[in-house]
């Protein structure tokens, strides 16, 4: 049987090209097919986009080869600090305090911006032998049979492979024609995110503000800049992303604060809508999902990209042991072992955040003196404090290879 090539992986963002690069590792031959063009992808323009980097996911990074390009740019978290309270009144004096010196292991983790993160997995997949990139090209046909599986391209064009992988988000088309079904929800809510630059040193302390219409996270960039990820209610957002970016500062200065002196945007603005998107299978016959495609939460823990690349390490290496043992690689078998290893994380992750967002997510005067005890509680047990630490720090369950700072 001649094949195209090994793996085809369907979607170039940030998951698609780390398991490529994964997979280089053991040899195989892989293509990333990515609807966007390639210079889209790589705009290195700052617009504020980032994301929290969990210390596991700065191993892989490492074990890829990717952390020496972007560690310059990455900003260790040293603290997290979680407070309840209403816009313009302050924080609760109920906190949830968590330092990285109560672990061994390093910072929690690290805010990267995305334009040096995708720029840096993309340079590196264009640079490794035997992984191929193919750009502004959508898939539109799979088919699947006993030896492997034929994906068509909307050129007409058709590769044929032995396993194909969605890292292709929520509304995966790869999942869609795989017949895997999902469970959708919307919060009523919206993301507004930003960049901001303010006056005095964030000292890498990331905070987690919890408001009746949502959550407001704050996150240290480099340099006196921070990342804003604010959640309203969808209405309220709407009317608040229309207006003047002068206007837009004063809306969120009273829910901001003053505790890091005078603050303005830095980059642009963007929306994204909230919602839970859990697939039914992270498997089909000849095909697996990954990241988003499998698997979207409310970004209430920051753990949404942390998840998709423990799904990629996890894969990784049941492919790397599959391959090892002389098994086919897109067998069920072997897909069976990625889906027992990583369904059940998955899914209560993505139900972990969907129960914090509906208790901290409103101004019931009840809950309200419930959380504010649980966050005492949890900030006076050094143990159970240390565990939540670690969550957060992606060390807690059984690790992958890749994010244990150890070869496949």
């Amino acid at each position: 049987m001649t094949f195209d090539t090994d793996i085809a992986i369907v979607g170039g963002g940030l998951n698609g090209p780390a398991l490529a690069l994964a997979l280089a590792q053991i040899g195989l031959k892989v293509t990333v097919i990515d609807a966007l063009d390639l210079k889209l992808r790589k705009n290195a323009k700052f617009d504020g986009r980032s994301y929290s980097l969990a210390l596991a996911s700065m191993r892989l990074m490492q074990g890829l080869g990717i952390w020496p390009v972007i560690a310059d740019q990455a900003q260790p978290m040293l603290e997290i600090k979680v407070t309840d309270g209403r816009a313009g009144e302050g924080p609760s004096p109920f906190v949830m305090q968590f330092d990285h010196a109560e672990i061994e292991e390093g910072p929690m983790g690290y805010m990267v911006e995305d334009r040096h993160l995708r720029r840096a997995l993309l340079d590196a997949v264009k640079s490794t032998p035997g992984l191929t990139q193919i750009n502004g090209t959508r898939v539109v046909g799979q088919d699947v049979d006993a030896n492997g599986i034929t994906v068509t391209l909307d050129s007409g064009r058709t590769l044929r492979a032995r396993l194909l992988i969605g890292a292709d988000g929520r509304s995966s088309g790869t999942g869609e024609r795989a017949g895997i079904k999902r469970v959708v929800q919307s919060y009523g809510q919206t993301a507004l995110v930003c960049a901001i630059d303010h006056e005095l040193p964030h000292d890498g302390v990331a905070h987690q503000f919890f408001m009746p219409p949502g959550p407001l996270a704050i996150l240290p960039l480099k340099g006196k800049r921070s990342s804003i990820v604010w959640s309203e209610t969808t209405q309220n957002a709407a009317r608040i992303h229309a207006l003047q970016d002068d206007d837009y500062i004063d809306v969120l200065r009273p829910r901001f604060g003053s505790f890091l002196g005078q603050i303005s945007l830095a980059g642009a603005r963007f929306t994204y809508p909230l919602g839970l998107s859990l697939a039914h299978e992270m498997i089909a016959p000849r095909v697996a999902l990954v990241g988003d495609a499998a698997h979207g939460m409310h970004p209430i823990a920051g753990q949404g990209l942390n998840a998709g690349l423990r799904d990629v390490a996890a894969l990784a290496e049941v492919i790397a042991e599959a391959q090892l043992r002389g098994e086919d690689i897109g067998s069920d078998a072997a897909l069976a072992r990625y889906q027992e290893w990583r369904r059940f994380d998955n899914t209560s992750l993505a139900l972990a955040t969907d129960s914090f967002n509906k208790l901290f997510s409103n101004d019931n005067p009840l809950l309200r003196a419930a959380r504010d005890l649980g966050m005492a509680a949890v900030n006076a047990l050094p143990g159970l404090r240390r565990g939540f630490i670690r969550e957060a720090a992606g060390l807690n369950g059984e690790l992958p290879r890749l994010m244990q700072g150890k070869p496949l």
